[in-house]
């Protein structure tokens, strides 16, 4: 299609109606209404991905400057916010210096009124290295479930706010970037009969089926001032589990609940995979199954990010004596190539889900994840199998995991020695969340890749979906040594109190 047949399709569609949150976030100026919110994502050592939205047919442009004053500015003009999309744009960055901060401010401009633009939203970013420096990042997950919304007299999204103090060069989200499947009702009785009070909206009291419905969840969320803030001034990748559609989905599924009027899942992935596109600083190349990526960070760092959920067969007992799939033939082969391909120190997987936890369906020993049963691997477990032999037989160092789902924050060493399958080499899996959620107490432990518990940031006895006002919110911290290569882990709590940390040198 032609630009000017593309421009003219989006006001031919302008007229709908805008999403029952826009007035929440519009600001007024000359009766133009605009800006959503800002966002930065998948920088690299030269740009980013800049995200905004606004309530009309309009243009993207971005101011960006190395002076926060913005004295001296380049401007790139971006993608059009059209209805198709409900607004929402992005512009890509580029030709920036490596390793920099970078101040930006984000307009938006008529395109059908001429001279028309909107108010100026600033936020900054860093691009990623191209030498040795010190790194900081911050993982974590679980945002807006078991119908905790937003309640300004607790504080908020508080755990936004910690990650924000400890300034990172840029920040994870493992998964359950929203609860599609979870209603925010008003209000919320805890079992010390306080009420939680959310802020309430219709566009989110009902599960989400369409992909209207599934974009409200991502709006609802820029309603707190503490996520706001942090996607203002940091780069963020996030990343899909389970709840951005339906708890523990599998592609094919057919749904039996009774709050749905639309009963196959795939059909609500698409929809939602198009909302989570729409509304994050997301790279515009993602196909329609293709939503794990490599993040290259400089010679200290590579992040390489997973689908757990778009080519897993069904949800099993998971003890097949055959291989069953969870990454899929296509992406364990990427991520093996990626893997040895790398040349920087550290390789970082982050997995929407943990390795050696047991995550099963409520009451039933359905697994969602790989973990099964104490022994030797079976089913999922063998294809864990296929990469942890290819990283051991072809000597890849300094290979370890981030992940979250779980709703509590813990540090597992899988040892070989300890393990029934031991052809591998030792890493670490470290596990973060809920950023915002209810928090649960330690899932157990398979024991087929000998996972040791170093660390867990919950008691044994915690009230099962305790609320974030309990401080039982967490996020995750790796911080890398530009000179000595070190990395350091670290948990800390919604407070930003440390709660654990350790160090490790580097390999090879």
């Amino acid at each position: 299609m032609k630009r000017r047949d593309f421009i003219l399709s989006g006001l031919a569609m302008a007229g709908s109606a805008c999403s029952p949150l826009s007035n929440q976030f519009i600001a007024n100026i000359k009766n133009i209404n605009v800006i959503t919110g800002v966002s930065s994502g998948e920088a690299s050592s030269d740009g980013a991905i800049i995200w905004s939205r606004c309530d009309r047919p309009a243009i993207m442009h971005v101011e960006v400057s190395s002076d926060p004053f913005f004295h001296h500015t380049t401007q790139f003009t971006g993608g059009y916010a059209l209805a198709p999309t409900d607004y929402n744009a992005k512009t890509i960055l580029s030709g920036l210096v490596p390793g920099q901060t970078w101040y930006y401010r984000v307009f938006f401009q008529d395109l059908v009124t001429r001279g028309v633009f909107s108010q100026k939203v600033a936020g900054k970013f860093k691009t990623a290295p191209t030498l040795k420096d010190n790194i900081r990042f911050c993982w974590s997950g679980d945002t807006a479930g078991q119908g905790y919304g937003i309640d300004p007299s607790r504080d908020g999204m508080l755990t936004y706010h910690g990650i924000l103090e400890q300034q990172p060069d840029f920040f994870i989200h493992c998964g359950d970037l929203i609860y599609a499947d979870g209603p925010i009702s008003a209000t919320k009785t805890l079992t010390d009969g306080t009420v939680w009070r959310n802020i309430k909206h219709n566009s989110v009291s009902k599960v989400a089926e369409s992909i209207q419905e599934f974009r409200e969840r991502y709006y609802y969320n820029f309603l707190d001032q503490h996520f706001a803030a942090l996607h203002r001034n940091v780069v963020t990748y996030q990343q899909w589990d389970d709840h951005e559609v339906k708890n523990n989905w599998y592609p094919g599924q057919i749904i039996d609940d009774n709050r749905y009027k639309q009963t196959e899942v795939s059909w609500l992935a698409e929809h939602s995979k198009k909302a989570m596109q729409d509304c994050n600083p997301i790279g515009f190349g993602f196909t329609q199954k293709q939503l794990y990526r490599q993040i290259e960070y400089g010679p200290l760092l590579d992040i390489f990010m997973l689908d757990m959920r778009s080519f897993r067969g069904p949800n099993t007992d998971n003890q097949e004596t055959e291989k069953t799939h969870f990454l899929g033939n296509e992406q364990l082969s990427w991520l093996k190539k990626a893997l040895q391909q790398s040349k920087t120190t550290w390789k970082i997987i982050a997995a929407d889900m943990p390795i050696g936890v047991k995550v099963t369906d409520w009451g039933t020993n359905i697994a969602d994840n790989m973990a099964n049963i104490d022994g030797p691997p079976l089913g999922r477990e063998l294809e864990f199998v296929d990469l942890l032999s290819f990283i051991k037989d072809n000597d890849i160092d300094n290979v370890h995991f981030i992940t979250a789902d779980v709703h509590y924050c813990a540090s597992h060493f899988y040892d070989p020695n300890k393990a029934q399958y031991k052809h591998f080499k030792p890493f670490w899996e470290f596990v973060s969340g809920p950023l915002h959620a209810g928090t649960f107490s330690s899932n157990g432990i398979d024991n087929t890749f000998g996972p040791q518990v170093v660390f867990c940031g919950v008691p044994d006895d915690l009230e099962p979906s305790s609320p974030p006002s309990d401080n039982y919110q967490f996020f995750g911290q790796i911080d890398i040594d530009g000179t000595t290569e070190i990395l350091e882990v670290s948990h800390y709590n919604r407070l930003g109190i440390k709660l654990w940390s350790t160090k490790i040198q580097p390999l090879g």
